[in-house]
């Protein structure tokens, strides 16, 4: 398949602007392909991420904006390339260029996310305004970036972002409300050389009830099929989400983002489109015992890391 953010095009994208930066991309190694594509050039030391769809262009500033602000307090995050004027943009792409971190064993695990997340979640808010939690508004979006979308499973995403808009801003207003990285697994995490444990992709950082981070890893057990891991994470920051009377909405809301990050690119990958229907048919008929597959697994792309 082929379509404004295939993979295609998003190599090309990548070489224009490695090609602006000055350096090679002979050695470019695809790392994702999913919501975004992640090409690292590790004899440049350099990661640069494409935002695969154009509805999204100001979530690219947000995450640049943050990750100086982590680096001013020395986060448990990865930190942009030095000397580069960001975000940087590539006809009507935006991307952000990081500093590359090489693959360190051993590879981070559920109980390094647990300690991660705790450390991640004390750190207050930042100095400048940041949005609040919005799967809603994200998944809205992306309905709006849609290529090869029916009508019918179009209606359907709808109907369910305005089914759960107003339970999502009834948890926006409630106590708790904190820094959260929003997409929280293992697959954000990276080493260090020097061992530390630092989370990558900010897309989803905003401030929101705490317990959003928990509902990444208790999803993905059930809909996976990864027994045991949510289990290890409760244990390592010391809750369990899916006890709290919340679980139902954030439960639905992680699926809802699982599903519609595909929305844009249906057209990009034949995997990716029987994925997407394989979750969409679960969701629509309730089939909860249905496992679902990684789109990153499933289009045959290097795995997330």
């Amino acid at each position: 398949m082929s379509g404004r953010f295939s993979q295609e095009s998003m190599t090309r994208a990548m070489r224009q602007i490695a090609a602006g930066l000055g350096v090679p991309a002979d050695d470019a190694q695809l790392l994702r392909l999913t919501n975004n594509a992640v090409f690292a050039l590790p004899r440049s030391g350099l990661v640069i991420r494409i935002a695969r769809t154009h509805r999204l262009r100001d979530r690219v500033t947000k995450v640049v904006q943050l990750a100086r602000w982590f680096a001013e307090i020395d986060a448990p995050t990865i930190r942009l390339a030095p000397d580069v004027a960001q975000p940087v943009e590539v006809g009507d792409l935006v991307a952000s260029v990081w500093t590359y971190i090489p693959p360190c064993s051993p590879a981070p695990t559920v109980k390094d996310l647990g300690t991660a997340l705790r450390e991640f979640h004390a750190l207050g808010a930042p100095p400048f305004p940041l949005v609040s939690w919005d799967p809603i508004g994200d998944a809205r979006r992306r309905l709006a970036d849609a290529d090869g979308l029916s009508a019918a499973d179009h209606d359907y995403l709808v109907a369910w972002c305005d089914r759960l808009e107003q339970q999502v801003a009834m948890l926006n207003r409630g106590d708790g409300q904190t820094l959260i990285h929003g997409d929280a697994h293992v697959g954000n995490l990276l080493r260090q050389s020097s061992g530390r444990i630092v989370f990558c992709d900010f897309d989803s950082t905003s401030v929101g009830p705490w317990q959003v981070d928990l509902a990444a890893v208790a999803v993905g057990e059930k809909r996976f099929g990864r027994s045991g891991a949510y289990r290890e994470l409760a244990d390592a920051y010391g809750h369990d989400v899916t006890s709290d009377a919340i679980w139902p909405v954030l439960r639905e809301a992680r699926e809802l983002k699982m599903i519609a990050a595909a929305v844009p690119l249906l057209t990009t990958s034949p995997q990716v489109a029987a994925e997407f229907a394989v979750r969409m048919r679960s969701v629509i008929e309730d089939r909860v015992k249905d496992r679902w597959t990684p789109f990153a697994t499933a289009s045959s792309h290097v795995p997330r890391r």
